[in-house]
């Protein structure tokens, strides 16, 4: 193979995304954690821009469970905890209590696998996440090797491709990504014990190979629109790890990618370069076993400009670095504004290639939460393609229990069911033309919980996974007012607003689902104690989670804070169902 080190300048397209989103203004730890590792794979993890403040950041988001959170303040998941610890362990900080967290990652292991969070069941994702975790960074062993191996030979679909689970495998939906998880799992399972691949290796290798596209570029599954760079990198890394290397078309394919500014462009045509297209070339190049120091450079200059003040990074530059969340927020906080126009361009935009859903950062994975956040700020409705794709990628993501995860192949949850079925309403779609409404009754019957439900099927129940499941009941034509009152009664504080968990300590989240359950369920709302919550949360320039954790927090906080206002000022005023967790 030839080195592809030199670069080469590709012609953008003449429109971009418009830059007329709105951004958090936080650092991100998905990007955080691309942009410590491709520094660290050209050899200058030195180059990372304030590494005190980028430790903080990662180790702000630690649980007391021994996890860690996306964000802070949420609960712990195998995804957070992987990307949290890892780029602490390339900074060269020491996991703090790493045996705490290797006895977090054991409470998730269950039916052979690990799952995202205990409760859940497990999927090829979470597994990935945390065998490498257990292994590379709490240096300990999975709790059961023989009934992982198991399970992940139970990946495999007929015609050779894995799956997210054994059971998305008897469907026969097969995916790079997931093939990239389950070796991953495996080879790591192998670097500790020697032990055979658990499948039928030439027939996944074929798989493999078959969604490799003519101009030499790697797809997502025989259904994708077009190569993509992930699919690039978890083909050739998944290949890498069974003996095999790329074929030097998709090398040149890679360097096509490299935009004029030194980064790496998803695909062709997409007019950004970003700090996981650099993440997945350099990845790529490695796993072919090419030379990548000397585009280190022009690299280590790109991804510094992706640097977040105070530590941490986003996927571009942090005065462009908008995303659907914020954006959606604040089209929804005053619908008034002149600038939503461009706003709703730009969530219009973020529906790409591969998946039908809206990401939260424009190139990545579709996500369930986003797609309602954006269909909630107006666009895509009206457009019957765009709506089609919707429709489509709900029907293809539901998993086999009937529930939705937060992305195609993650483990189901309430959160993110009840998002999948408030998004078929906004699309004004009967669920039952949608999706499988048995098998979504089976996951429900799975979380209940007396006169409520559990976030995942064997978790302690919460007012909001509640409201959810009833919500979703509601949409399913069997509305049980009766039961929204019972849960509203038990988790209403007597000094205004609503508790997730007892009845002492209000916040928004919970405070905004049950004025929102209570409306769709015609059940009249204590306005007084509601507002009094509002006024102690809202400032003139700032909206706090809860009483109890002042500060701003941020445009969601903003948002779901003005609408909740607006609500208890005008009571026609229309709760738009809107849930993150």
């Amino acid at each position: 193979m030839t080195d592809t080190t030199t670069h080469r300048t590709i012609t953008l397209p003449t429109i971009e995304l418009p830059s007329t989103g709105v951004g958090s203004g936080e650092a991100d730890l998905w990007c955080t954690y691309a942009a410590v590792r491709t520094l660290v794979w050209l050899g200058r993890a030195d180059a990372v821009t304030d590494p005190a403040g980028t430790r903080d950041f990662l180790l702000g988001r630690a649980n007391s469970d021994g996890g860690y959170a996306w964000t802070r303040g949420m609960p712990s998941d195998a995804w957070a905890t992987f990307y949290c610890t890892q780029a602490l362990t390339d900074l060269g900080v020491a996991v703090p209590r790493p045996e705490r967290t290797s006895a977090w990652l054991r409470r998730g292991f269950r039916d052979g696998a690990f799952a995202m969070m205990p409760g859940q069941r497990p999927d090829v994702w979470a597994t990935q996440f945390s065998t490498r975790t257990a292994i590379d960074v709490c240096h300990t062993d999975v709790p059961d090797r023989t009934a992982l191996l198991d399970w992940l030979g139970g990946l495999q679909t007929a015609d050779g491709g894995l799956s997210w689970s054994p059971e998305h495998a008897a469907a026969g939906n097969a995916d790079v990504r997931a093939c990239h998880y389950g070796i991953t799992a495996w080879e790591r399972l192998n670097s500790v014990e020697p032990t055979p691949p658990p499948w039928r290796t030439s027939a996944l290798l074929a798989w493999l190979r078959g969604q490799r596209c003519a101009d030499g570029g790697f797809r997502f599954a025989p259904d994708a629109e077009r190569p993509c760079l992930w699919a690039t990198y978890r083909a050739s890394s998944a290949l890498a790890m069974l003996g095999n290397r790329i074929e030097q078309v998709t090398v040149d394919w890679i360097a096509a990618r490299r935009g004029p500014a030194g980064g790496y462009l998803r695909w062709a045509g997409y007019p950004v370069e970003d700090v996981w297209a650099a993440f997945c070339a350099v990845g790529s190049l490695r796993a072919a076993g090419i030379t990548v120091q000397d585009q280190a450079p022009a690299l280590v200059e790109r991804i510094a400009a992706f640097a977040n003040p105070g530590g941490g990074y986003t996927y571009r530059e942090p005065a462009l670095a908008a995303d659907v969340l914020s954006t959606s927020a604040a089209v929804l906080t005053d619908q008034d504004d002149p600038r939503n126009p461009g706003r709703r361009a730009w969530l219009a935009d973020c529906q790409l290639p591969n998946e039908g859903g809206l990401m939260y950062m424009p190139g990545r994975g579709a996500e369930v939460r986003c797609t309602l956040w954006g269909l909630a700020a107006g666009v895509l409705r009206a457009n019957p393609t765009a709506a089609g794709r919707i429709v489509d990628w709900l029907r293809r993501t539901q998993n086999p229990d009937g529930g939705f995860g937060l992305w195609e192949g993650r483990g189901s949850e309430l959160v993110s069911t009840a998002a999948a079925v408030d998004a078929i309403g906004l699309l004004g779609r009967p669920v039952a033309e949608v999706i499988d409404t048995t098998a979504l009754r089976g996951f429900l019957a799975a979380s209940g919980a007396g006169v409520g439900f559990r976030p995942v099927p064997a978790a302690e129940p919460t007012l909001r996974a509640g409201l959810q499941g009833l919500r979703i009941l509601a949409a399913l034509g069997s509305p049980e007012p009766a039961r929204v009152a019972s849960l509203l009664a038990d988790h209403q504080v007597n000094g205004g607003g609503f508790a997730n968990t007892g009845n002492r300590v209000p916040d928004l989240l919970s405070t905004y689902e049950a004025v929102l359950a209570a409306d769709r369920h015609g059940i009249a709302v204590d306005g007084r104690r509601a507002r009094r919550f509002v006024d102690r949360i809202r400032k003139p320039t700032s909206t706090a989670w809860s009483p109890l954790a002042p500060g701003d927090g941020g445009p969601l906080a903003r948002c779901l804070g003005a609408l909740l206002d607006r609500r208890l000022t005008d009571p026609s005023a229309d709760l738009p169902a809107l849930v993150l967790s």
